[in-house]
């Protein structure tokens, strides 16, 4: 079984169709004792409606997809740069883009019969800026596999917050303040007054604190999200399992259903052979009382002619005398 095939044909169904497919495969897969394909598809994850919108968005708007990833792909390589003239041309887009794609993914969905509420659209505008930030997330969405959105990211980060000293020489926490400041995305340049950079080097550092307390909780959340994922899928796999056994006893019942049938045809047949069998032989029993009583009187009818002649004869000697 080729489990890409069966991915992006699961991928493609609507989000409430998911499971019940791919349980199918999961049985099929264990039917067929492909242990490796089973346990792959078994470990596809339906996805939420908002991913379901993003991902369709990506197969059926491949020119907006591919100029959206490039757009990723900018600004990714302007925050690992520290390009802020770059990241200023490519940051007018960034809001204008998710909006108008946000929407188009929404009305997607809308021809699919499925309607996606303010909550899921602004998923769907959560999962594109996730797309801009994370060139995982990206990879995973212009293949239309995405199945939640990313988490909220604060900003647009440069670099990674782990990565970031307790304590940096005067110019390095200068170049980290103008990275800052070009990461905001700004559509104009102003310049900073000497008197205002205690302040923003402050507010730096609060935020450096903020996200990294953030990043505590997100990651205690994915902690969270993995072993609620781990349990679900624990349940699915038994669903499976009690679904291949119902359908297994299903199919032995039907079986014997259709034994039965078949000795009961088989017995029908049997006793109107029987029945047949008995009145050929009466028929057959009747012949013979009949042939029986036709050879009595013949042979009483050759007797009285064997008598007659014997009296014929007699009285011709007679005549002679």
């Amino acid at each position: 079984m080729d489990v890409e095939e069966v991915a992006e044909e699961l991928y493609r169904l609507r989000p409430a169709e998911f499971v019940h497919a791919r349980d199918a495969y999961v049985a099929r897969a264990r039917r067929a004792k492909d242990t490796k394909a089973e346990k792959a598809i078994a470990a596809l994850r339906r996805p939420s409606l908002a991913a379901w919108a993003a991902n369709r968005l990506a197969r059926e708007r491949q020119r907006e997809t591919q100029q959206f990833l490039t757009l990723g792909e900018t600004l990714r390589e302007a925050h690992r740069t520290l390009d802020a003239e770059q990241l200023r041309a490519a940051s007018s887009q960034r809001q204008q883009l998710i909006t108008a794609l946000a929407r188009t993914a929404a009305a997607l969905a809308g021809e699919a019969g499925l309607s996606v509420s303010d909550t899921v659209l602004r998923e769907i505008e959560q999962t594109l800026h996730g797309v801009l930030a994370d060139q995982d997330v990206a990879e995973l969405w212009s293949r239309g596999r995405l199945v939640k959105a990313p988490e909220a990211a604060v900003g647009f980060p440069a670099v990674a917050p782990e990565a970031v000293p307790a304590r940096r020489p005067p110019a390095a926490e200068a170049a980290t303040e103008a990275a800052e400041a070009a990461g905001s995305a700004v559509t104009t340049e102003q310049p900073a007054s000497p008197k205002k950079k205690p302040a923003r080097g402050e507010d730096a550092r609060r935020r450096r604190e903020l996200e990294r307390t953030r990043l505590h909780e997100l990651e205690r959340a994915r902690q969270a999200v993995e072993e609620a994922d781990g349990e679900v899928g624990r349940r699915e796999r038994e669903l499976a399992e009690a679904r291949d056994a119902r359908q297994a006893a299903v199919e032995k019942a039907e079986e014997a259903a259709e034994r039965v049938r078949r000795l009961e045809r088989e017995l029908h047949d049997g006793r109107q052979a029987g029945q047949e069998a008995r009145t050929a032989s009466t028929t057959a029993g009747r012949a013979v009382t009949t042939a029986e009583q036709a050879l009595r009187e013949a042979r009483r009818a050759a007797e009285r002619a064997a008598r007659a002649v014997q009296d014929l004869e007699r009285a011709g000697r007679r005549s002679v005398k």
